[in-house]
Order: C-alpha cells, then sequence, then structure tokens
C-alpha cells in the first residue's frame, strides 16, 4: 500500500513540473498579462501564483514520495 502511495505522489509530481510550466510563455504573451503602460496585471500575477503553487506541490509529492519509501 506504501508503495502504491509513493507511485501516485511521483506521478502527481511529474505531471506537474511537466504541465505547469508550459503555461508560462502563454500567459506571458496574453494581451491581459501587461496594461496600457507595460506593466504587469492581476491576471498575470494571479496566473504565475499558481504556477508557483504547483511546483511547490510537485517538490512535496516528490519528497513525501522519498519519504514513503525510505
Amino acid at each position: 500500500m506504501l508503495l502504491f502511495a509513493a507511485i501516485l505522489l511521483f506521478a502527481n509530481a511529474l505531471f506537474n513540473a511537466i504541465a505547469w510550466p508550459r503555461f508560462y510563455p502563454r500567459i506571458a504573451a496574453d494581451p491581459r498579462a501587461r496594461d496600457a503602460d507595460g506593466r504587469r496585471t492581476a491576471f498575470y500575477t494571479v496566473h504565475v501564483v499558481l504556477i508557483v503553487i504547483a511546483l511547490v506541490l510537485a517538490a512535496a509529492s516528490a519528497v513525501t514520495g522519498v519519504v514513503i519509501l525510505l
């Protein structure tokens, strides 16, 4: 059962590490990411925060998976 949990955690970490960073270039290039003066908007900030949270969760999942296996 612990092996299954570790595999799920590694799969989650892999998915988050691969899928979420791919959104950043599209978010940065989106016209809603900057206002008329070129400053970053809330749209940009919210999406970057979501990506960072997903990557932190990926790291936590990977670490937890390793701890389970030890």
